[in-house]
């Protein structure tokens, strides 16, 4: 089996479902699917593994035991030359904006994702494909604090650390909604989350 990730230009963030339908019209070589953009080349120049299909896009393929390898490359290598990329697999789009505050913050998932600087859109879209095969998902500031979330029976437990002082709070919430809230605060710089619920301290 091999892993597939495909980059285009996008003059605005998209959603995942927009991203889909651009990546299916693409590889059906529809003609007007994404504008040719100097960044593709740029892109396909750099990483050995990509192949510029087209004027507007590139692909890169790789064997399965080696997505988590390439990936964050590409993720870094498309956002440097303004493209958004798209996983297939996961049906999930990283988009060049909007990002939170912390440069270099890192998004961990259950599923072997890493993503630096992660757009929040992304965020909130990798939230709700946990799963038993993806059991959580994590934003960190190494050294300083993070929030993480797994599903559970009913809902998700939900932590976050304060590193610096080494407190680790947990709580439950019922809902996803809940939860892609408490991540969008924590990665704009917000801790309302901290008030919203009933923590107790690990």
């Amino acid at each position: 089996m091999s892993f597939e990730l495909a980059v285009w230009h996008e003059p605005k963030p998209i959603t995942k479902e927009r991203a889909e339908s651009v990546f299916q019209a693409l590889r059906r070589g529809e003609p007007g699917a994404a504008e040719p953009h100097p960044g593709v080349a740029a892109f396909a120049g750099r990483l050995p593994e990509a192949e510029q299909i087209s004027p507007a896009h590139a692909v890169v393929t790789v064997e399965l035991e080696r997505a988590d390898e390439v990936s964050g490359k590409v993720f870094a290598l498309a956002r440097e030359c303004e493209l958004v990329c798209y996983d297939p697999q996961r049906k999930l789009v990283h988009n060049l904006t909007p990002l939170g505050v912390y440069p270099g913050m890192q998004m961990h998932t259950g599923d072997g994702m890493i993503v630096v600087d992660p757009d929040l859109r992304l965020v909130g879209d990798a939230l709700a494909t946990m799963s038993p095969e993806n059991p959580f998902t994590a934003l960190v500031v190494f050294g300083e604090h993070f929030i993480q979330t797994s599903p559970e029976i009913t809902g998700y437990e939900l932590e976050y650390k304060d590193s610096v002082q080494n407190l680790l709070f947990r709580t439950h919430v019922s809902d996803l909604e809940p939860v892609q809230r408490a991540f969008s605060e924590y990665a704009t710089g917000k801790r309302t989350f901290l008030d919203r619920h009933d923590w107790h301290r690990v």
